[in-house]
């Protein structure tokens, strides 16, 4: 009978612990998602602010040509 409940208390607690385990996994692949989100939103951000201002600067040679 001993042996039998140390068994099932083992059983349990390796279950728990790796259900624990894996909760964390999870926890840190969301993490990592929203960390890789910011990144895209961030070089988006970067690309629209460069073509922006190649646009302006398109305009500004216009009106110099336009000037002339």
């Amino acid at each position: 009978m001993k042996k039998l409940l140390t068994l099932m208390f083992a059983v349990a607690l390796s279950v728990s612990l790796s259900s624990f385990a894996l909760g964390q996994d999870k926890m840190d692949d969301k993490k990592m998602d929203k960390k890789e989100d910011k990144m895209e939103k961030k070089a988006k951000k970067h690309h629209k602010k460069e073509k922006k201002e190649k646009k302006d600067e398109m305009k500004d040679e216009m009106k110099k040509d336009d000037k002339k």
